[in-house]
């Protein structure tokens, strides 16, 4: 193994320190190799690693590793190319893996890190990189995927449209970034890059594949903002790829050029036509359907522009995500999938990469939070080696949450929109109140988990959709309640996102409380998977909690 550092090259953006990891077998042979890359040979450092135990498989592991680690602490520009790397288990992976850990340390010890393995894995610059090494399935689909983009593009060419669906965890985000990456990468190699062999995907770097890449507009569109400005922040660092190709539904609108690609994250928070959050949001939709389409159209929808503007597209959805009226219809979700599935497009995401107690748990979420009708059918189910805890004290649930930070960083509170939001007019007002505790809303719509004094506060379902915790404490607020013969039902007075219960004018729909009520328990399906080691859960409504009770274990007070 080898780590090379070298100075950054003027013009090429922000100023950080370049670096490239490999494997060899002769390292004297592959540094002249590299003096011989244009891009290559202004690096100027050189650290190798050797280890006799050692073999092919913990070699590509850990020059995995050590690419993840360095572009998540942000320190240095990654110069690897994403040409794919499968999490594979091998003889005594575990073992190894924790030798990992001493080339890590002796290489902060060097200045190669600045931060401790588990700041940077806490941080969203490694969480959101495109250097991932992919389950099985999320390769099959960027595989997929590419094969028929690349075959698309070959005269004749024509239009396509690929789905990826998964539910929370699978990692839907990972597929679409790397994915954008992998594309750069392959536009932009050179005839004279080596590509190791053992990469899934080094078929695709060749000449032929260049030339048609090379030339092609794609774009990134991710519809929330707190996720996409942290998406940004990455692309910023990582080379190929720049901030500016990070979309709005808008910017791709009232775009003046097509995109060839255009790929849809969270594609299931795209709108359709309905009163926007602001007056200049709904006047910019009217025009844009002018544009596009020569009249202002009720019933086109920011997918419809996605279509127009675009002759291929990805849209990574999951249809029981949508958390407010002007998402996406649900049966044009289905059609989109059922399209995708006739036309061998739809890649399906199964491996759970969030949550370590797995699929098993968010499918028991949902159960949980689905009809009453289903309540004979369900059981209670554990899930070991997962903190899943039911609190009857709020206080103790916050206490805990801290502890819990203090462990091992990024434990949060976040709650459903059941109280509302004083403090965004008022600075010194408390919103929330419970067990003679006062809280605020979380203060920054962007980037609010990393931000100091986010543990002081509680975070909405728009701050935290798409992100990953480690321990999440999830407060059911009133707007969700239960009795016994009636089952799940909402209180229309206790939820106070305007934009999440408004009838639709524009299109003459009426919400009815069933409607809310799976929006609703979406959003807390969404807030119950946040967690990677463990969530936690304290429920306002007493009728709720003892239903809840059934199925979430109670705290331990021990």
């Amino acid at each position: 193994m080898y780590v090379i550092d070298g100075d950054a090259l003027p013009g090429r953006g922000e100023l950080l320190r370049n670096v490239y990891v490999g494997e060899t077998l002769n390292a004297a042979s592959r540094m002249r190799q590299h003096l011989e890359n244009s891009e290559k040979r202004q690096l100027s450092s050189v650290r190798i690693i050797l280890d006799d135990k050692f073999n092919k498989s913990v070699c590509l592991d850990l020059e995995s590793y050590l690419i993840r680690l360095l572009a998540g602490d942000g320190t240095f520009r990654v110069l690897n190319r994403n040409s794919g790397v499968v999490e594979s288990d091998y003889f005594e992976r575990d073992s190894y893996r924790t030798s990992f850990k001493d080339v890590f340390q002796s290489l902060r010890d060097d200045g190669m890190f600045t931060r401790s393995i588990a700041e940077i894995e806490n941080s969203d610059l490694f969480k959101l990189s495109p250097f991932k090494a992919l389950t099985h399935d999320q390769a099959v689909a960027v595989e997929g995927i590419v094969e028929g983009l690349l075959e698309d593009l070959e005269p004749p060419k024509t239009n396509s449209m690929s789905v990826v669906e998964g539910s929370p965890g699978t990692g839907k985000t990972v597929v679409a970034i790397y994915l954008l990456k992998l594309l750069m990468d392959i536009a932009f190699s050179k005839p004279q890059d080596i590509v190791d062999s053992n990469s899934i995907f080094s078929e695709f770097f060749v000449k032929e594949n260049r030339e048609l890449l090379r030339r092609i507009k794609i774009g990134l569109v991710v519809p929330q903002q707190s996720l996409r400005t942290s998406i940004q922040r990455v692309f910023k660092k990582t080379p190929g790829l720049r901030p500016d190709m990070v979309l709005t539904p808008f910017d791709v609108g009232k775009a003046e050029d097509h995109f060839d690609v255009l790929i849809v994250d969270e594609a299931h928070r795209l709108n359709q036509r309905a009163n926007q959050p602001s007056g200049g949001q709904n006047k910019l939709f009217s025009e844009i359907n002018i544009s596009l389409f020569g009249s202002d159209d009720l019933v086109k929808t920011q997918l419809d522009w996605i279509k127009a503007k675009s002759d291929h597209q990805l849209l990574l959805v999951d249809g029981a995500q949508r958390v407010r009226p002007a998402d996406l219809p649900l049966g044009s979700l289905k059609a989109l999938t059922i399209d995708a599935e006739k036309n061998m497009r739809l890649y399906k995401l199964m491996s759970q990469m969030r949550v370590r107690a797995g699929e098993d748990y968010v499918s028991y979420v949902r159960r949980i939070l689905g009809a009453e009708a289903n309540l004979k059918q369900l059981r209670p189910e554990s899930f070991a080696d997962y903190d899943f805890q039911l609190f009857d004290s709020f206080s103790t649930m916050r206490e805990e949450i801290h502890r819990r930070d203090a462990e091992v960083g990024l434990a949060r509170l976040v709650a459903g929109y059941a109280w509302k939001w004083k403090s965004k007019s008022d600075k010194a007002a408390w919103d929330i109140e419970l067990d003679g505790e006062q809280l605020r809303w979380n203060g920054k719509p962007v980037d609010w988990i990393a931000s100091p004094g986010s543990l002081a506060e509680v975070g909405s379902i728009h701050t935290v959709q798409g992100y990953d915790l480690n321990y999440a404490g999830v407060i059911v607020g009133a707007d969700l309640r239960y009795e016994q013969g009636r089952g799940l039902f909402i209180d229309r007075d206790s939820y106070f996102d305007s934009k999440g219960k408004e009838n639709n004018a524009k299109l003459g729909i009426k919400y009815s409380d069933n409607d809310l009520l799976q929006f609703i328990t979406n959003i807390y399906a969404v807030l119950l998977t946040r967690g990677m080691l463990g969530t936690y859960v304290y429920v306002v409504d007493s009728g709720l909690r003892e239903y809840l009770g059934r199925f979430v274990p109670p705290h331990s007070h021990a």
